[in-house]
């Protein structure tokens, strides 16, 4: 299953994915985000980790203003191109 990193102000962004059976890992810092499929962040500012510096070869995704199931669709058409 791909590995998604849900940045940690995103209690319900991560239960949501973690129910559709995705391992879900918890970004804290720039290294979480090595490995991961896919990313998703607040959007508030999209560089906060560093994640835009190619830290991970997956997509970025910004949650704000989205609710978890439109995350949850917008992670499985990233990892399903």
């Amino acid at each position: 299953m791909p590995k998604i990193g849900v940045e940690q102000s995103l209690t319900a962004v991560q239960e949501a994915l973690q129910q559709k059976g995705y391992d879900v890992v918890q970004l804290n810092n720039e290294d979480d985000a090595k490995g991961c499929d896919c990313c998703v962040v607040t959007g508030i500012d999209n560089n906060v980790m560093g994640i835009s510096n190619s830290v991970t070869a997956g997509s970025v995704i910004a949650a704000h203003g989205l609710s978890a199931d439109e995350v949850c669709q917008q992670v499985e058409s990233k990892i399903n191109q």
